[in-house]
């Protein structure tokens, strides 16, 4: 097969960041379905633009926020139109339906989006797809007497009259790909049946171990887990001078210099910008003067690394029930979309955009658009910086799943 021009569109593509891993990996990006302003735009902004890494994105489709259901009622026919012209379909539906971590709720209508991904696929019929998800889509929901959503999605793909796909999926760890965080994820991959011609097993993840050591080999970020420190500590305050927030009113930010030490990770993170290019999101918090002693003294007197216990919790009396001063010389806890998960590792603060952003491993010349924080009731209608930076893929991760699609490709 081995085409160059192999394209992709992604859907729930949040604020890009499966897509820009794929573009990275030699896909190239056809259009993205987001239904959230906010992310969106940052989408858009980062990669509907003059760089190498950009979509084509068709005439017919508007460039704005809208909803897989959106883009299958109201235009089904250049959908049909566009089969044989999509060799990949990539996405994920919001996982907070599924996530262990939230209320797992079997009527979540959240759940239904993956038949909508299902819809789509069985239009487009496209070589090859990827799906991700959290680690609890791949199990089946407490009390009930059926299968995983992952085994439905499964059963789906592989039943089309026309023939189907076979299916691979694995549970695999971000940080197996450099990323400083462990972010445990269901992956699935599909092959268009009528493409495989061998009897042999095709299975991507058959050698993941040797595909994850030599990603990270070429890229020199073998040996270890990337720590913290080797992230963010590039990003630490004494470091820098502090200048006005100059997209909010109040707040101050890192006006950052490229030190002259850098780690490998970090070289990484800073490849395409000039040493006095400063990264955006680097706004800092305005914590109350109780609160920076509160922090203090978690740092002080609080295992790092780890969620403060019940104990803890009660004597500071904070009423989160996660809560981690993070260990600069471990992976960080995993990125959520909350600001106040995490608390940096030397410095009595949470940690801003662009940290949580290197912790998912966003190349600094990625920029965020919109709001840093909202709350109430504007939760379920916004999806301000913090929260796309939580929500996405990380494109490290991103970029091995799409190599790792490029090698199947060409086998094939």
């Amino acid at each position: 097969m081995g085409d160059v021009s192999v394209r992709f569109i992604d859907l729930f593509a949040g604020c890009g960041g499966l897509s820009l891993g794929l573009m990275k990996a030699g896909w190239q990006g056809v259009f993205a379905i987001e239904k959230s302003g906010d992310a969106f735009q940052t989408l858009t902004h980062n990669l509907c633009s003059k760089r190498k890494t950009t979509f084509e994105w068709p005439e017919w489709l508007p460039q704005e926020a809208m909803t897989t259901r959106e883009l299958l009622d109201q235009f089904p026919r250049e959908l049909e139109a566009m089969r044989g012209h999509i060799d990949l379909i990539a996405g994920g539906p919001p996982c907070q339906g599924f996530s262990v971590a939230g209320r797992r709720n079997p009527e979540d209508p959240r759940n239904k989006l993956k038949d909508e991904y299902v819809e789509i696929v069985n239009i487009l019929q496209p070589k090859f797809l990827l799906f991700e998800n959290v680690r609890g889509f791949a199990s089946a929901f407490k009390g009930e007497n059926k299968k995983s959503h992952a085994d439905q999605v499964r059963e789906d793909l592989m039943g089309f009259e026309w023939g189907g796909y076979q299916v691979f999926s694995r549970i695999l760890e971000a940080s197996n790909f450099a990323v400083p965080q462990p972010r445990a994820r269901f992956i699935l991959m599909a092959v268009r049946a009528d493409l495989i011609t061998s009897q042999a097993e095709i299975d991507p993840f058959d050698d993941i171990d040797a595909f994850c050591a030599s990603f990270r080999d070429k890229r020199s970020l073998n040996g270890h887990n990337i720590t913290v420190k080797e992230a963010i500590s590039d990003l630490e305050i004494n470091l820098h001078d502090l200048a006005p927030c100059l997209d909010t009113k109040g707040f101050n930010r890192i006006d950052y210099l490229q030190p002259e030490e850098l780690s490998q990770f970090q070289k990484l993170m800073r490849k395409g910008l000039r040493k006095t290019q400063s990264p955006n999101s680097l706004r800092l918090p305005n914590h109350r003067a109780e609160t920076v002693l509160r922090f203090q003294d978690v740092l002080r007197t609080c295992p790092k690394g780890r969620s403060l216990s019940k104990e803890m919790r009660e004597k500071y009396g904070m009423k989160k029930q996660c809560f981690t001063p993070l260990d600069p010389d471990r992976l960080s806890r995993t990125v959520t979309t909350l600001p106040d998960d995490l608390l940096h590792y030397s410095e009595p603060r949470i940690l801003t955009v662009r940290e949580n952003a290197r912790l998912q491993s966003f190349p600094d010349w990625f920029e965020f658009q919109g709001k840093y924080t909202t709350g109430g009731s504007r939760r379920k209608s916004e999806c301000p910086r913090y929260t796309q930076v939580g929500n996405a893929v990380p494109p490290l991760m991103a970029e091995a799943l799409g190599e790792l699609l490029r090698k199947l490709e060409n086998i094939l």
